[in-house]
């Protein structure tokens, strides 16, 4: 399974995590793993393009993480939630449709 997290700090998301394998089909076959990659890597291209400064990741194989840094202005902030809060509901509707391979959880700060 597929396990998202999502950090809060108020309503601003702060930060997010993916790990795991849907294990719908095999690696690079898989249509639930290949969702959550799309959306997940396309808020990160998004952050890196339009926010400065630019947000802490680390990805490999099954995971990948990524930390707004702290202190964005207010024009930086609204833009980085644009792009977060997009990606946040794509992977909730992900989740709320497949069940058995995607698990988002919500935490507060």
């Amino acid at each position: 399974m597929i396990q998202v997290t999502l950090d809060y700090k108020g309503e601003d998301v702060i930060a997010f995590r993916v790990q795991g394998h849907a294990g719908f089909a095999d690696s690079g076959e898989d249509i639930y793993c290949a969702g959550v990659s799309a959306v997940t890597q396309t808020a990160l291209v998004g952050l890196y393009r339009h926010i400065e400064p630019k947000p802490r990741f680390h990805k490999e194989q099954g995971f990948l993480e990524c930390t707004l840094p702290a202190g964005l202005n207010g024009a930086e902030n609204q833009k980085a939630q644009i792009i977060l809060s997009t990606m946040a509901e794509g992977l909730l509707l992900l989740a709320k449709d497949y069940t058995d391979y995607i698990n988002v959880v919500v935490r507060r700060c």
